[in-house]
């Protein structure tokens, strides 16, 4: 059985349906996008992540949600809980995640969905602490995780990520629950 958080004010979090394929890989496709990943995934490639996201629903009941817009009913992205697939000092854990379409960067979408989903991490799946990550170039990123309240814990080599490679360096966000 999936949970799911509750719905916000301006969005649904929903499990994925097949026409969000599309729009999905297109995302995935934009350089502006996918600036701070390793490279852009090709269409087979995000199918391939969305068959993870469900496998991973199927296994622990919670994951990356679908993002759609009340107002338009329209699909813009992801935001959810995902435990990561590497290891490292910090791990195992729980991370939360969000990947917007550029059009729908600058509403406070991202904010809104990942304070809705920490609530639903503490209250429902009664998880201790919560985590993000990103680029140490990704400042748009490192800024939602300050505005819901997550604290830096300092930066890490990305072990899935060539040491050479110039986004490998990552900062460390985290959040505990309260009660």
């Amino acid at each position: 059985m999936i949970l799911y958080p509750k719905e916000t004010e301006r969005l649904k979090l929903r499990e994925w349906q097949s026409n969000d394929l599309p729009v999905f890989a297109a995302m995935n496709a934009d350089p502006d996008v996918m600036e701070y990943f390793p490279a852009l995934l090709n269409e087979a490639q995000s199918n391939a992540f969305i068959d993870r996201i469900r496998l991973h629903f199927e296994n622990y009941s919670f994951g990356l949600y679908a993002l759609e817009r009340k107002d338009t009913g329209s699909f813009i992205g992801f935001t959810g809980l995902m435990i990561p697939r590497f290891e490292s000092y910090f791990t195992p854990c729980v991370e939360i995640g969000w990947r917007l379409s550029k059009e729908n960067w600058g509403n406070g979408y991202a904010i809104e969905a990942a304070k809705a989903c920490i609530q639903f991490g503490f209250d429902i799946l009664q998880i201790e602490k919560i985590v993000s990550f990103t680029s140490v170039y990704n400042q748009r990123s490192e800024k939602v995780m300050k505005r819901i309240g997550m604290e830096y814990n300092g930066t890490f080599e990305h072990p899935m990520i060539d040491k050479s490679h110039f986004l490998c360096n990552h900062v460390l966000y985290s959040i505990k629950n309260p009660n």
